[in-house]
């Protein structure tokens, strides 16, 4: 019984296809993947990328070409695909995408999403600040009602374990204590699990690297991709691996395998 679930900010789909993520992604053995900063239209996608070996993917497109957009690719039919979170700013800019695997024993959902960014400057990071004001009770309200495991790029790094250089980085955005804060009371007051922190909790296990400087080479990096679940499904988690061998993006995929099937 396993149900293997990855996640990757492809920082473009085209991009990454070029870099083999196609071929890697049909052969993962994943039953679902959240892909991110897809910077893709459905025409793009349409016929090249909308299934990768046997998963078929729901996609929530920016309205702005080349910029975000989200999608979760599934090897089981969802049973409702949710495309947004109702709000206008942000379903503008494709952040949000909530397959449903209902049944009459469980209510489930596979999100994907993708924060937004605050490092251009102070405009983005009040943006930030707003989706995150916005996705924390939408989140503790689906709670109450379903399981779920979302999958994204959050663009925070939580704790000083989680990026290299903490101490030089207290005043950037991803780890401003704002947004740290913003991170502990959704595991801590809302009650989800940082799923990898709950199998892996050794320092230097980094999802992005800054294409600046020798960052990849030195493993100078930022954790800002998470598995976060509800406490039932985050406690079927068995095995986590951020995957290295191969890059392409700027950041890794995660992958956990849960003792559960779809």
């Amino acid at each position: 019984m396993a149900f293997r679930l990855i996640t990757l900010n492809l920082n473009g789909i085209r991009s990454a296809a070029n870099k083999g993520f196609v071929q890697w992604a049909a052969e993962a053995g994943a039953d679902c993947m959240g892909v991110q900063e897809v910077k893709a239209q459905h025409d793009d996608v349409a016929g090249r990328f909308d299934t990768l070996g046997d998963l078929q993917g729901h996609f929530h497109y920016a309205q702005k070409k080349g910029y975000s957009g989200v999608g979760l690719y599934a090897r089981k039919k969802p049973s409702e695909v949710i495309v947004g979170l109702g709000d206008a700013e942000f379903d503008a800019e494709g952040r949000y995408v909530e397959t449903r695997f209902d049944t009459a024993r469980r209510k489930l959902s596979i999100i994907s999403c993708y924060f937004p960014s605050g490092s251009s400057g102070e405009e983005r990071q009040a943006a930030k600040f707003r989706f995150l004001d916005l996705v924390y009770p939408h989140l503790l309200a689906l709670k109450g009602q379903r399981e779920f495991i979302l999958v994204g790029d959050v663009n925070i790094a939580h704790q000083e374990i989680d990026l290299k250089n903490w101490r030089s980085n207290q005043k950037n955005s991803g780890f401003l204590p704002e947004e740290r804060a913003w991170m502990t009371r959704l595991l801590d007051q809302a009650g989800l699990v940082d799923v990898f922190r709950r199998l892996n909790p050794q320092p230097e296990q980094y999802t992005w690297w800054s294409n600046r400087g020798q960052a990849w080479a030195k493993n100078v990096g930022w954790r800002l991709d998470y598995h976060l679940a509800t406490p039932g499904l985050a406690a079927l988690a068995r095995r986590e691996q951020i995957y290295l061998e191969q890059r392409f993006s700027d950041h890794a995929p995660l992958t956990i395998d849960y003792d559960f099937r779809l």
